[in-house]
């Protein structure tokens, strides 16, 4: 068995966990080079918590991974504790299986990642196999749990994710994506019954799936990445560590009490953030980035934030991560975000209405390419392309107070995945009266003329507009909420950068600064 451990444990090129495709983006497998970026913060803050003790060489201390996948956290935990408990427990053979069955566990997200996590953390797929590098294991399964779990319908969504029970109703045989840590009221429980008694993790850590497909209703998905947080948080670990998207930090759906709760609460010692999220997961990108934080349960204070932007790192600063109701990733912008505050001006959330502004989602498809009698001019995209369309005035279900307005469309959605300088959002449009848009666009109005409207307009375009805007827009969706720090103006001028930052005291730096991040929109932008 010696030598079977030494291969299971010493380092080997390639890494296979670097040659895997992910699930999806949604279910990304850890590179090994960021599970030990996680897992050296873990080791920092654990020193700096306990006199510079090394948590490496503490054979009582337990390890959860609840969301394994390819088993690299595990793994890693397990390379650590190898080295640094090889003065305790000098034998090898009784070192590795000590580890293996007293401190590291971890439950699989589905049949297939079970056992992979299992061939990577034991070399084997049977933990009590004959290849396994343990022969304490009873059953095969080890420590890496998985049975296949059926969601908890009510009626049409399962109670504890929100699966649609259309999609994830399956017969025998294919997977349910019923996630084990997430389906249950009594977590503590649980996990007595997958790994007996005394069940008291220390660190938690992993890298939760982020979305159920569907769960948002129609065809949106829904987060359930801080369902496994607060999950983990009622297991009152001493550490707890997880990836998630950056999204959080200031958008998403249902987000609000999550968001509240993380930034206020001041245990997270660490957070590290990536807008770009193949920065840090080579191969995967979605809107909004990545990152990941270390709660302390007896930490309390401000956070070491180190930012990614690109690829550029940012040195790590001292943060408050509740002094606003949203988490603005870059500090620089602090001080602007102040100056233009300190006037206690309108803002433009109340100018702007709320998604779906007519009550026509984006597949509407009950119009026509030329006007009729009693019709409206829409518009909408096709195809990804801006078109105008016509639809009757009585399908319009909303607002109807807006329809004979003038008005400004905002689009409701644009991406560039973590791209700097960013346009932000894409060109707004003069919309006349007797006219509406789909779930597209958001509506600016009403507005008395079209003076008024082309003065908006061009307020939008300005770099000092779409800058206060990316302060709140993390993904590629601007919702209402996303325009409440950008400050009304009066619609008789045409507004400037220059007339901009005049009034409202931007400094040369600042001005540099906002050059650096939101690019110029021109005519052909789209």
């Amino acid at each position: 068995m010696s030598e079977r451990a030494g291969f299971a444990l010493r380092g080997r090129n390639p890494d296979v966990l670097t040659c895997i495709a992910n699930l999806s983006n949604d279910e990304v497998f850890t590179p090994p080079e960021f599970a030990n970026r996680m897992l050296d913060t873990l080791a920092e803050a654990w020193a700096a918590d306990h006199g510079g003790a090394n948590l490496w060489t503490d054979k009582t201390v337990k390890f959860l991974d609840p969301c394994t996948k390819s088993g690299v956290f595990l793994r890693e935990i397990t390379r650590r504790l190898t080295q640094g408990l090889a003065g305790e427990i000098p034998d090898l053979n009784e070192r590795v299986s000590h580890i293996l069955i007293k401190q590291v566990f971890g439950i699989g997200i589905t049949h297939l990642t079970s056992l992979l996590a299992r061939r990577s953390v034991y070399c084997s797929k049977h933990a009590n196999g004959e290849h396994s590098i343990s022969n304490g294991f009873a059953s095969d399964d080890g420590n890496i749990w998985f049975e296949r779990l059926e969601h908890t319908w009510a009626e049409t969504k399962c109670r504890h994710c929100g699966a649609p029970r259309t999609i994830f109703d399956r017969e025998e045989g294919l997977e349910t994506h019923a996630y084990a840590f997430i389906h249950t009221n009594d977590i503590k429980t649980r996990l007595t019954e997958l790994f007996g008694d005394n069940m008291q993790f220390d660190v938690i850590i992993g890298n939760p799936p982020y979305q159920m497909k569907g769960g948002g209703g129609g065809s949106n998905d829904s987060s359930i990445y801080h369902l496994f947080v607060e999950q983990a948080m009622r297991l009152d670990p001493r550490y707890l560590s997880m990836v998630i998207p950056s999204r959080w930090l200031a958008g998403g759906r249902g987000m609000g009490e999550f968001r509240k709760t993380m930034l206020t609460d001041r245990h997270i010692s660490h957070l590290v953030d990536y807008t770009k999220m193949s920065t840090a997961f080579p191969g995967v990108d979605f809107e909004g980035g990545v990152g990941y934080f270390l709660w302390s349960r007896e930490y309390q204070g401000d956070a070491q934030y180190t930012l990614f932007q690109g690829e550029e790192c940012h040195p790590t600063i001292t943060r408050d991560l509740g002094a606003h109701d949203i988490f603005i990733r870059d500090h620089r912008a602090l001080g602007i975000l102040e100056r233009v505050q300190a006037l206690t001006e309108p803002t433009m959330d109340t100018v702007v209405g709320a998604d779906t502004p007519f009550g026509l989602a984006t597949n509407f498809s009950a119009y026509k390419d030329k006007p009729f009698r009693g019709s409206v001019a829409l518009y909408l995209t096709v195809r990804g392309r801006r078109v105008v369309a016509y639809a009757a005035r009585s399908d319009i279900k909303k607002n109807a107070h807006l329809i004979d307005s003038w008005k400004v469309f905002l689009p409701e959605a644009y991406g560039e995945r973590g791209a700097i300088p960013a346009l932000v959002l894409g060109p707004s449009i003069v919309a006349p009266p007797a006219s509406v848009c789909t779930q597209t666009y958001l509506v600016a109005g009403p507005l008395a003329s079209e003076k008024e409207a082309n003065s908006l307009q061009i307020y939008t375009k300005t770099r000092f507009f779409r800058f206060l805007v990316s302060l709140r827009k993390i993904t590629q969706h601007a919702l209402r909420s996303t325009y409440s720090w950008v400050p009304q103006q009066s619609w008789d001028c045409n507004w400037t950068d220059e007339m901009l930052y005049e009034k409202y005291g931007i400094t040369k730096d600042e001005i540099a600064f906002i050059d650096s991040m939101i690019r110029p929109m021109g005519e052909g932008d789209e």
